[in-house]
């Protein structure tokens, strides 16, 4: 069944309703009956005691049959609700007044009648001569016999086969069907007052449902999901509505759905840009490289041996500048989407920074280049991955190289601060311009000053921080060109002195 919540507690709610009312229904008219089968017994509980006093009913040989059907009838005359009978010790009829044939059984059970006899609290049912398996309410009452045995029982049915029909007929008059009427009106009104009442509680419940549906369709469309509007309720932090605590979550939830799918437009569109960068970055050396191994090809024989290895030399720088972006972006690929795991162990600082020294020396010196390296006494080892700390400085240094001017300076400065090992390098280069700074360390670049002034480098030198919990930050600094800052974990002292 396509059926909403609304609807599904409704039916229920009707369901409900209508069983309640008709269990009432029948409570009621249950609860009504045994009232009066209670008091119509206590009222006439004495009446076949005083018939059984009657003198005239019993002979010297038994009963009398006419007199009993005598005072029978009279009785049934006076009271025709009542219905006589005359019973032996054993419970069988022996005098009645019934019309012919009315009679279905002719043994009472004495069982109840002993029950009577006794005093037990009442209603006490007892068998009904005039069905099969009716019981009714009655009184009774000890014939005495000559021997002072029980000569017999006077069985008296209170309500009898007269009062039943004229019950019958009663149940389909206009009073009985003016009161189920009114039950009915009542039961409607109870339902719809019902129908209302989980309308409004419900209420809330679709409009989240057609929020929930709207942002759907935004997400389907690939549109972005537009925030949210609370209701008042909702926007309460106090309130304990279920919905609307459920209303706020989603909100909650599509804002951080929202960003992420911002998030991921501008990784795609980055990743479109870098595509475009790197394609632009290999098309550049490839046709240098194409080209002078094309003139190489053509003009072998006519190019003088200076000349030869200039374009050699020349197609080398290319194909080397080809395999380390190559290189770059293997590293940068690996580093994003694969599961690298630290190899963490303890060493000095200082010395990684004087072997990363000593790899730049002669193209430091090839222009006049100083590297100067500021490391205080006493300082404190670290703990990272000795491989990728190595890789970090190497890009620092090799871009503040080439950007520092001819004869200018190229710093590394250590320092201890706390638990933290700090490290900031430095060139007396140009720095980088201020509308250049905030996408400096995003996947994708724009062509130009950005590309030149790290590129992938630095993007590896992000991520591999960033596995060791570290930020890399550019810092403002008046006399220095680009300055780069980050901080390691030191090593505990017990560790530092067993290296």
């Amino acid at each position: 069944m396509n059926l909403s919540v609304t609807q599904r507690i409704s039916i229920v709610f009707a369901v409900l309703l209508i069983a309640c009312c008709g269990a009432s229904a029948w409570l009621q008219i249950r609860d009504s009956d045994l009232h009066d089968q209670e008091v119509i017994q206590a009222l006439s509980h004495d009446l076949a005691f005083h018939i059984a006093r009657n003198s005239t009913l019993m002979g010297a040989d038994g009963p009398k049959p006419a007199a009993l059907r005598t005072l029978f009838g009279q009785l049934m005359v006076v009271n025709p609700s009542v219905e006589v009978y005359l019973l032996d010790a054993n419970g069988h009829i022996t005098g009645d007044d019934a019309p012919p044939g009315h009679i279905r059984r002719m043994q009472v059970d004495l069982q109840p009648v002993r029950r009577f006899l006794a005093n037990e609290p009442l209603p006490i049912l007892g068998d009904d001569p005039r069905s099969a398996d009716a019981r009714k309410v009655f009184s009774a009452a000890v014939v005495p016999g000559a021997d002072g045995h029980p000569a017999g029982y006077i069985y008296v049915v209170l309500i009898g086969e007269a009062r039943d029909a004229l019950a019958s007929r009663l149940a389909q008059s206009t009073v009985l069907r003016t009161t189920l009427g009114l039950m009915a009106v009542v039961a409607s009104l109870g339902l719809i007052a019902g129908l209302i009442a989980f309308g409004l509680i419900t209420r809330p419940l679709r409009r989240l449902t057609d929020t929930v549906s709207r942002f759907d369709a935004s997400i389907r469309t690939g549109s972005e999901p537009a925030p949210l509007a609370l209701s008042r309720t909702a926007a309460s932090t106090g309130t304990r509505d279920e919905i609307a605590i459920l209303e706020r979550t989603f909100a909650q939830m599509a804002d951080r759905i929202g960003l992420q799918w911002r998030e991921l437009k501008r990784q795609d569109q980055e990743r479109r840009e870098l595509f475009a960068n790197i394609s632009h970055d290999l098309r550049t050396p490839l046709t240098s490289l194409h080209g002078y191994l094309e003139t190489l090809s053509l003009k072998d024989e006519s190019l003088e041996g200076g000349e030869r290895r200039r374009y050699l030399a020349v197609a080398l720088a290319q194909s080397t500048k080809v395999g380390r972006l190559a290189q770059s972006l293997f590293e940068l690929a690996r580093l994003e989407h694969e599961n690298v795991q630290l190899t963490l162990e303890t060493f000095p600082l200082a010395d990684v920074v004087q072997d990363v020294f000593q790899k730049f020396e002669l193209a430091a010196q090839s222009r006049k280049i100083r590297l100067k390296a500021q490391i205080p006494p006493r300082l404190p080892a670290v703990c990272a991955d000795l491989g990728m700390i190595e890789r970090v400085l190497t890009n620092l240094l090799d871009n503040a190289i080439r950007h520092a001017p001819d004869g200018g300076e190229v710093s590394v400065e250590l320092a201890g601060e706390g638990d933290k090992v700090s490290v900031v390098v430095s060139d007396t280069g140009p720095g980088i311009a201020p509308e250049l700074r905030a996408n400096l360390f995003r996947r994708a670049f724009s062509s130009g000053d950005v590309r030149r002034q790290g590129g992938l480098g630095l993007l590896i030198v992000q991520r591999m921080l960033q596995l060791h919990g570290s930020v890399i930050e550019l810092v403002e600094r008046n006399d220095r060109g680009a300055t780069f800052s980050f901080k390691l974990n030191a090593a505990p002292v017990r560790a530092a002195l067993k290296t």
